[in-house]
């Protein structure tokens, strides 16, 4: 190539190809490279590890991913990308636009909207716009977005309005070329003096109409396409040509109009400066202070149609089994570098550094493969099966690494590691482990011998403390527990479980007991057989149906299910089940009033649906009929109804259990918690989506609100005058419904689904979907590699304690009380459990161990989205410069018509300032200062702050409901 024709322009996104490129790129190609991008003829737009989904995607993984790729881009080229560039993700968040203007970016771009909203859109010139946060009343988020006009990104749909024009000024599509040739019949040809004049106007002609869908006199054309620029004979062809029609129109002022190559950077740039001089205000129009001339506008881009009805809502569920392999490691690599940052913070010597430094090429794995999968054909669901493998592989090394890391780290921690280096086998092993990247977590089994105990040891990656019950395997009922203390706790065994038709018991059992676990610390608990004055584990009583063969395992007693209903119940709630099909009915309030929950679970049928689309025929059909095999398990802390239901098939789709518990002091108490084990496993289901719907009496009006990311709630209002498909919307982790008396009804999920509400009252996800068929959107291929998986949901019902607007009257969001956020933390960041590998003999009492860094529980709606050292290699090198740590806090903002306390021990919130220098006990904060989210902008005003938030001299912190925010600092030991 020509690098010296410096009017040659180019623009590169996503950092993951680039960073593998640059492994094997000679010194002077990186040399050759990096004088590009520092003299501006190659932009890097964007700068993620990956260009990011943006429905299934969770904020925590999204701000991983962005800074992954530009701090590595920061380390290795010296530049920070100030423009976004998301050309193919399916819909668009306004939680990427929050994120990246709080990162320091300026500028982004769009291009798969739904069509009429492109009409729409277009038509009142508002195709280029300022995105506004719904809840923003100071423009403090505001950012300038383009969004493109037409169908698609390639050259055919990105010259001008009509595609059999445009294909010929894609100059790859020549003959001698590896594309497709134009279907429109006319193709593109070498550019010359002879036809330059008849090209380059007809050209022209196209950039005119495009130009009429835009306010100002600045055009932007982009040039390229998938796979493409694969030689240096292509780019050849397109530069070349391009320059001709170009010197031609600059050379001609009758022609009125002058083109050139040009980056991202280039057009924001005139644009922004065009804006200055001409005022393009429409009469009456909300602006924004960022920039003049461009109405500003709220709300997101879901669900997106590229044509008639192909609604694009299948990919918030194809493939769930990764979707939730997602959110695992995503909470694991969360809670891993929240123990590299205590052992680093805790350590004075370079000996306590090898173990958290020697980890860090794995850690950086792990954040890289967390970051790939949010890849907008990743956590889509949308890539061919051997790159499902692969994703699913990567992903899996390292939730390994990562989890014998902790185990590693928790010795440390709690005082019983004493050889610092990576070289001896961990004494804990996690209680959850996975034989291959696509199989189900089993527990470990703690052998139970008399007269021996293991110790479990709980981490909780919370900034609040914890009481919950936890569960775990053993080999025997005859067992007990004791805390750190050597003080008994109360526990519970009831018989384990599995998705069978015939061998519903396996013949283990599960152990339920309460921990009581500090924030972001650590507590060890003792299983045994043969504690002496302790009371054993209670055994749970059992109820069988009567159509079952089923034998009761000893030791439990078991009574038959006479009555056509089944209640189970705790100290706030009653469940009611039809025992003929073992489905949910009711949830009824001992303090308040009945709800009707009515699940059902059911199957669409399609012909047209594939990974990115969902075309239903007709309405779901309930598949349960009445006889299916229903267990009962009733102890003091766990109730459980677990139904293998009857289905046309010989083996059901879906077997669930549905659970409450008694437990003071903790969320878990208010909550039902619903697990589905889903098997779309052969050709009887090719063509078949399984959803769980619950018919609730609430009059929502079909109304409800889904969150965005996991960060942000967005109302959704069922339309009737598009088809299902097209009222689907995703569900990263929260749906819920309001009625007009107040009652909401929530449903918390650990994964991404979708979610809709097809009629009053009426709250249905999908679980999986199984598809011969290509959808024709690039795929090739249907969805078939189905795997088992536990879909797990948090069922919340509450009522408001004072009235709140009516959510048919009001077009902004509603937000979750402060029960239901945190019902979602506990949901999404559980408890990590780590078993001793050894028994140890119960004569001997073990040294009480524990570890709590936090001063006390932060308030509840504060949350610490992580707390990490993002080089820990760099760690000693650093140690002069002294902010090797990084704090980021995000204050939630939550309904205050429901129940304050959140009827849990949350005692404050955070409406005054946060002290950070006391947040940690035994630490000492220093250095501390604001930063960008991506860690590389410390000027906070560029990054929309209000002035208060950047100051932490005195270590106070002052945070708005829905802000996140990054904070620099050192930690070391109080002298």
């Amino acid at each position: 190539m020509d690098l010296q024709d410096t009017r040659r322009k180019f623009i590169w996104e996503e950092m993951s190809y680039l960073e593998r490129w640059w492994r094997d790129a000679s010194e002077l190609k990186r040399q050759s490279f990096t004088d590009l991008v520092k003299n501006g003829q190659l932009e890097i737009v964007g700068g993620g590890w990956v260009m990011n989904d943006e429905a299934n995607s969770h904020y925590y993984s999204i701000i991983e991913q962005m800074t992954e790729g530009n701090m590595w881009l920061n380390e290795t080229i010296g530049v920070i990308p100030k423009n976004s560039w998301a050309i193919d993700p399916f819909g668009y968040s306004p939680t990427m636009a929050y994120l990246l203007r709080r990162m320091g970016f300026e500028n982004m771009l769009i291009q798969r909207t739904h069509y009429e909203l492109k009409k729409e859109l277009a038509w009142h010139k508002k195709l280029e716009y300022v995105w506004r946060q719904s809840w923003d009343a100071e423009e403090s988020t505001d950012i300038f977005v383009h969004m493109m006009p037409f169908y698609s990104y390639d050259i055919p749909h990105t010259c001008g309005p009509e595609p059999a024009v445009c294909c010929q000024f894609d100059f790859a599509r020549m003959r001698g070329f590896v594309y497709e040739l134009c279907p429109w019949g006319e193709h593109p040809v070498e550019t010359n003096q002879e036809n330059v004049h008849e090209r380059a106007l007809k050209l022209l002609d196209q950039y005119k109409k495009k130009s009429t869908l835009y306010r100002t006199n600045t055009l932007l054309v982009p040039l390229g396409d998938d796979f493409r620029y694969i030689s240096i004979d292509e780019a050849e062809a397109q530069f070349r040509n391009y320059q001709l029609l170009f010197d031609y129109i600059n050379s001609n002022p009758s022609l009125n109009a002058e083109a050139k190559f040009g980056t991202l950077d280039d057009y924001f740039r005139a644009l922004r400066e065009e804006a200055e001089r001409i005022n393009y205000s429409q009469p009456g129009e909300i602006g924004s202070a960022q920039i003049g001339g461009f109405p500003s506008l709220a709300g997101d881009f879901f669900t997106y149609a590229d044509r008639q009805q192909d609604y694009w809502s299948g990919y918030y569920v194809s493939r769930p089994f990764f979707k939730a392999v997602d959110r695992v490691l995503e909470q694991t690599l969360r809670a891993t570098e929240m123990i590299i940052a205590l052992l680093l913070g805790y350590c004075q010597r370079a000996q306590c550094e090898k173990l958290p430094v020697g980890f860090s090429y794995k850690l950086t794995a792990a954040r890289r493969n967390l970051a790939l999968f949010q890849h907008h054909d990743g956590i889509t669901g949308t890539a061919k099966d051997h790159v499902v493998r692969d994703y699913g592989m990567r992903m899996h090394t390292s939730l390994q690494d990562l989890q014998i890391f902790m185990s590693k780290g928790i010795e440390v921690l709690l005082g019983i590691r004493h050889d610092k280096s990576d070289q001896t086998p961990a004494q804990f092993e996690p209680e959850q482990v996975r034989s291959k990247y696509d199989a189900q977590p089993v527990h470990k089994v703690i052998a139970a011998t008399e007269g021996t105990y293991h110790s479990v040891v709980f981490f909780n990656p919370l900034e609040q403390s914890r009481e919950e019950v936890v569960m775990v395997i053993v080999d025997r009922p005859d067992v007990a527990v004791l805390d750190s203390n050597w003080t008994c706790v109360q526990s519970q065994v009831s018989p384990e479980l599995q998705h069978h038709k015939s061998k519903i018991f396996t013949g283990r059992h599960r152990l339920h007991f309460k921990v009581s676990v500090p924030p972001m610390g650590l507590k060890t608990y003792y299983v045994g057989s043969g504690f002496v004055g302790c009371e054993k584990a209670k055994l749970a009583k059992i109820k069988l149906s009567e159509s079952n063969t089923l034998s009761c395992p000893a030791p439990y007693t078991f009574t038959e299910i006479q009555s056509d209903t089944v209640e189970i119940r705790n100290r706030h709630q009653v469940l009611t089940f039809d025992a003929k099909h073992g489905l949910l009915q009711k949830i009824s309030h001992l303090d308040g009033p009945e709800n009707i929950v009515g699940e059902v679970i059911g199957i669409y049928s399609s012909s047209g649906s594939g990974a990115y689309l969902f075309k239903p025929i007709g309405d779901a059909e309930p598949i349960i009929e009445a006889g299916g095999a229903m267990v009962v398990s009733e102890g003091p802390l766990v109730q459980e109804v677990y139904s293998y239901p009857k289905t046309m098939w010989d083996n059901s789709p879906v077997s669930h259990s549905t659970r409450i518990f008694n437990v003071e002091g903790s969320v878990q108490q208010f909550i039902v918690e619903k697990e589905y084990h889903v098997e779309l496993l052969g050709p009887e289901f090719n063509d078949r989506e399984l959803i769980a719907r619950y018919r609730s009496d609430i009059d929502n009006r079909r109304i409800f609100y889904s969150d965005l990311n996991g960060f942000q709630m967005s109302r959704r209002e069922y339309y009737p005058k598009i088809p299902l498909q097209g009222n689907y919307y995703p569900m990263p982790s929260l749906a819920f419904m309001q009625g007009t008396d107040g009652r909401r009804f929530s449903l918390h999920s650990r994964q991404s689904l979708g979610v809709a509400s097809p009629k009053d009252g009426w709250l249905e996800i999908m679980l999986d979907r199984r598809l011969v068929r290509d959808d024709g959107r690039g795929l090739g291929q249907g969805v078939m590699d189905n795997r088992a998986l536990n879909v797990v949901f948090h069922i919340l019902v509450e009522s408001n304690i004072s009235r709140t607007s009516n959510p048919e009257s009001n077009p902004l969001p509603l937000s979750p009380s402060l029960l239901s956020h945190s019902v979602g933390a506990h949901l999404n960041y559980p408890l990590h459990a780590f078993i001793s590998k050894k028994s140890h003999d119960i004569s001997v009492q073990p040294p009480a161990k524990s570890l709590s860094p936090l001063s006390s529980s932060l308030p509840c709606d504060l949350h610490i989205v992580s707390l990490k050292v993002p080089r820990p290699l760099k760690y000693s090198q650093q140690a002069a410069e002294g902010s090797r740590f990084i704090l980021v806090l995000q204050r939630r903002h939550w309904d205050s018509s429901y129940c304050h306390k959140g009827r849990t021990k949350c005692t404050n919130i955070a409406d005054e300032p946060v002290n950070l220098f006391n947040m940690f006990k035994g630490l000492a904060v220093l250095n501390a200062r604001a930063t960008s989210l991506n860690l590389l902008n410390e000027d906070t005003e560029l990054l929309g702050y209000a002035e208060q938030h950047a100051d932490v001299q005195e270590g106070h912190v002052i945070i708005s409901p829905m802000e996140i925010q990054a904070y620099k600092l050192d930690l070391r030991p109080h002298q």
